[in-house]
């Protein structure tokens, strides 16, 4: 599993690598270009999922196919 994820910024294009927190989903995330505060997109559960490079650890554990893992999304 991977922890870290690159965040691209929408506005501004600035891209930092983060450490995903693995027992929750990461809501808001503050640019460190700009200053937006960014919000998953419609559908998604985390930031990571929607401007990370790699979605979050339940993401990953869903696509992965293992047993017993729960998407945080449903």
């Amino acid at each position: 599993m991977l922890l870290q994820s690159t965040i691209t910024c929408p506005h501004c294009s600035v891209a930092k690598t983060e450490t995903m927190p693995t027992d929750a989903c990461q809501f808001f995330y503050e640019c460190t270009g700009c200053g937006t505060k960014l919000k998953p997109k419609s559908g998604d559960c985390c930031v990571f999922c929607s401007y990370g490079s790699v979605p979050c650890p339940p993401i990953q554990e869903v696509r992965a196919g293992k047993p017993g893992a729960a998407s945080c999304c449903a």
